[in-house]
């Protein structure tokens, strides 16, 4: 494996992981392509920067598509997490997983730069304002060449190949160019925007045509399905079809048919239930409202550090209801856990700052010596920590002014195993297309969302007990393996061409 320019070679010796579980030079049939590996390596000591072992990932498309690589035998091509070394194809729990090297540099320019500030903000209705730079663009090309490359030289003939998400919208396109043999999907997992905010990128066209090189693209909602289909039309002038564009080559002709399709992504729902029904876990979850002094109402808001998930709008219902009596520091008290994101990024320091100044704000403003207003956790948490706080809480705030699902939201109705709790959700985040039993709100309407809170402390039991067991149905019956399942199924569909 050639090394990187500038840089060291690291291999895996050392570091606990297995081979690779197939000689050098095995071709797959099935291959996944993620901006990062579904592992994170770990240290003895707890710290992540000895490599000393690797472990799973957390999240929800690791949990979807970790037991589908080991049935299938397949790779999982991605970034291994540290920049500036050069880590050989290995194993882990039965997957055979394939990294791709990353600079310094490309991390900067490709991953925090382009994607992280230019295609988030953009393709969240530019919530916070995007940023258009050629050299983030130049990374970007080179970095998604790298990925198509390392799954071209390792896929089989006829492999099937699934790249995932944002960060690598051009490698579609390019697995086609250099290996046309190749069933090639794509999966958006965040929202695609309208034409009318997509035409602010100056690589508009570009991306576009990335994207058609699959033979189908998934997304969370019909809604970013028919976004995508009208910017190929509007900046292609592609052809149209119902859920079919037409893709042409040089000479006019068509080359092939890549389909738009909405495949919402659930959660393992199995794991969730488990843990819920845990004696410990349950027991962990009164020990949460006990030491927060068994108040009538524990309210939790759950969500990365971001601009896009609400988490100001929400604090100041919180604050106006406390403000004018109708919710009280000796009744209520507000959970609100902010998971670190980006933190290298200015936006987010300072979304960081502003947060923490609004809660201490609160809390010095109507705390008392028993009682919190709101406890802030700017922490990541386990799964079993996670699922002890849903069952603690009584109300679920998900308030994201933008969201491709927010899979939090599907976390909180299948820990609720007895039907109990209220979710108090977005009619921006993917996920109220599905959960419409939820109290579904506006986050940008503040009295809304007083509203709804207040209606939520106050939900009457029999209601509560319609609306989560409706939710949790859906849920049940639509768990993330049968996302996996189904998108992979329309991938396989022979297309009929519809020239209607």
């Amino acid at each position: 494996m050639q090394e990187p320019a500038s840089g060291k070679l690291k291999t895996n010796d050392g570091v606990r992981a297995a081979p690779a579980r197939r000689p050098a030079g095995t071709k797959f049939d099935f291959m996944v392509v993620s901006n990062r590996l579904p592992v994170d390596r770990f240290t003895s000591d707890g710290t992540d920067d000895g490599g000393s072992g690797w472990r799973r990932s957390p999240g929800g498309l690791v949990a979807a598509l970790a037991p589908l690589m080991g049935k299938s035998e397949g790779a999982w091509v991605g970034w291994h997490g540290a920049p500036d070394e050069t880590v050989r194809p290995f194993s882990h729990e039965g997957m055979d997983l394939v990294p791709v090297q990353l600079s310094a540099d490309d991390v900067e320019l490709y991953y925090e730069g382009f994607s992280n500030a230019t295609l988030w903000p953009l393709y969240h209705d530019v919530i916070a304002p995007p940023e258009f730079h050629r050299t983030w663009w130049d990374s970007y090309r080179r970095v998604n060449r790298k990925f198509a490359e390392a799954v071209a030289r390792h896929a089989a003939e006829g492999a099937t190949i699934w790249v995932q998400d944002y960060q690598l919208q051009l490698v579609p396109r390019l697995l086609r160019e250099s290996r046309p043999d190749l069933k090639i999907g794509f999966f958006n997992h965040i929202p695609f925007p309208p034409p009318e905010i997509f035409a602010q990128l100056p690589w508009r066209k570009e991306i576009i045509d990335g994207l058609l090189g699959a033979d189908l693209l998934g997304f969370q909602r019909p809604s970013d399905a028919g976004n995508f289909m009208r910017s190929a039309r509007r900046f292609l002038g592609a052809s149209v079809k119902q859920q079919q564009v037409h893709v042409k080559g040089p000479d006019g002709a068509i080359t092939h048919i890549a389909r738009a399709q909405a495949f919402p992504i659930s959660i393992a729902v199995d794991q969730i239930s488990d843990l819920a029904k845990s004696p410990a876990i349950i027991e962990r979850a009164r020990r949460i409202r006990e030491d927060l002094g068994n108040p009538k109402t524990i309210l939790l808001g759950v969500d990365r550090l971001d601009y896009t998930k609400g988490i100001r709008h929400r604090l100041k219902a919180y604050e106006e209801l406390l403000a004018e009596g109708h919710i009280k520091v000796e009744d209520a008290t507000l959970i609100q856990v902010a998971s670190p994101s980006r933190e290298r990024v200015e936006q987010y320091r300072l979304l960081r700052e502003e947060i923490e100044g609004t809660v201490g704000h609160i809390n010095g403003t109507y705390d008392t010596i028993q009682n919190t207003a709101v406890r802030y956790l700017h922490h990541s948490y386990p799964a079993e920590e996670m699922v002890a706080l849903y069952l603690a809480a009584d109300v679920m705030l998900v308030t994201a002014l933008r969201d491709g699902m927010n899979l939090v939201a599907k976390e909180y109705v299948t820990a609720r195993t007895e039907d109990t709790g209220a979710l108090i959700l977005s009619e921006f985040a993917g996920a109220a297309d599905q959960l419409k039993q939820a109290l579904l709100i506006n986050p940008h309407d503040i009295d809304g969302m007083k509203n709804a809170i207040m209606r939520a402390v106050n939900l009457p039991a029999r209601e509560a007990h319609r609306r989560m067991k409706g939710m949790r149905k859906q849920i049940l019956t639509h768990d993330v393996d049968h996302w996996s399942a189904d998108f992979l199924a329309a991938l396989k569909e022979k297309v009929v061409r519809d020239d209607t």
